[in-house]
């Protein structure tokens, strides 16, 4: 469906509903065209009609008055924006990796944590999304991704893009230089909220990271010390295993190992700290992840179990939504926040000035 074009508010609406060949899925995509010659704003409402009311779906932007990202209609005329409904459930818009939403489905206990069920998992995940039940976007392959170089289809285009991508740093300003270090790619999807967030850097590390992968590290971080920070701390998040407990003395190790030499050598005191923030022998005994025996073939498995015991766990078993809490809190704890506010602000202001620029063009 097309509406036609209003020139009052300066939109016209497209609205493309999809049945799925077999199945109940049913897909709308509706799409708000802007046939104006201004920018314009404007708030997208999506209403669904269910038991003879009906449940309307805001979009959350900074600015959002609907705390539970939804509102619902009650009697036809009134508009509850604080609506408590145990039948509503809101998804939270994460891209797992398989191996994740296996974890999630272990420690719910509707799955045994067995390798059969993994690959059960596996082939219905696939033959569901070929057959139309789950939506191929739910689940991502980090490691099989083409790529091509940018491209705009007009001076126009790119322009746009330029206002929308335009940011300042957000951490410009802060006495603390923070990175987050995950031992999993996966996860970097999962943290990106946050990280992307505040602008921390995020640094997938594979396991033990390579030579080079540290002097780069080392390098960042003395760049920061040098010129604008006091100190540097990474937050590290690895499983709680012989090797991801091991990494994080390796980590330390070798960093300050490269700064001893610069010390030797120019005299600099260098000040980094590697926090351990998940996953952590605390969040085992609150959020109960599905255990896992210990590889008694790593060669540092015998410390491990000495002091751990012989069960480990894997730091993608706990909960998305979980993991950027965790983030988050203790991002907030190093940064001022006011500073963070301040430039947020400065940024806002630099776009307003883009999109006059581009209007006058």
């Amino acid at each position: 469906f097309t509406s036609g074009k209003d020139e009052a508010t300066g939109f016209q609406i497209v609205r493309d509903f999809r049945l799925a060949a077999k199945g109940t899925h049913l897909r709308i995509k509706q799409t708000v065209i802007n046939i104006s010659d201004k920018t314009r704003q404007v708030c997208y409402w999506c209403r669904t009609f269910v038991h003879g009311q009906g449940i309307c779906v805001v979009p959350v932007t900074e600015h959002s008055r609907m705390p539970r990202k939804h509102v619902i209609y009650e009697n036809g005329t009134t508009i509850n924006f604080l609506p408590d409904d145990e039948k509503i459930s809101q998804r939270d818009g994460y891209v797992l990796t398989l191996r994740q939403l296996y974890y999630q489905l272990v420690s719910r206990d509707i799955i045994p944590n067995q390798q059969k069920e993994y690959a059960k998992l596996s082939n219905v995940l696939k033959e569901g999304r070929m057959g139309g039940i789950v939506d191929w976007n739910a689940i991502e392959d980090r490691l099989r991704r083409p790529s091509s170089p940018s491209s705009w289809s007009s001076p126009a285009e790119i322009i746009d893009s330029c206002i929308e991508g335009y940011q300042l740093d957000h951490m410009d300003g802060q006495d603390t230089y923070l990175e987050v270090w995950v031992e999993k790619d996966a996860l970097s999807g999962v943290l990106s909220r946050v990280t992307h967030k505040y602008h921390v850097p995020i640094m997938v590390n594979r396991g033990y990271s390579s030579a080079s992968a540290m002097h780069d590290a080392y390098n960042r971080i003395h760049y920061k010390l040098q010129y604008y920070c006091s100190r540097a701390v990474v937050l590290y998040l690895g499983d709680y295993d012989p090797s991801g407990i091991d990494m994080i003395r390796d980590i330390e190790d070798r960093i300050s190992e490269f700064a001893v030499k610069d010390y030797e050598k120019n005299g600099i005191l260098f000040q980094f700290n590697i926090k351990p923030i998940a996953l952590t022998r605390e969040q085992i005994k609150k959020y109960t992840p599905p255990p896992n025996p210990a590889k008694m073939s790593d060669p540092r498995s015998k410390g491990y179990v000495e002091e751990h015991g012989k069960t480990s766990w894997e730091v993608d078993a706990l909960p998305p939504n979980v993991l950027n809490k965790v983030l988050e809190d203790w991002i907030l704890q190093y940064i001022d926040t006011s500073q963070y506010e301040e430039v947020l602000k400065n940024e806002e202001i630099d776009r307003k000035r883009l999109t006059e620029i581009k209007n006058y063009l």
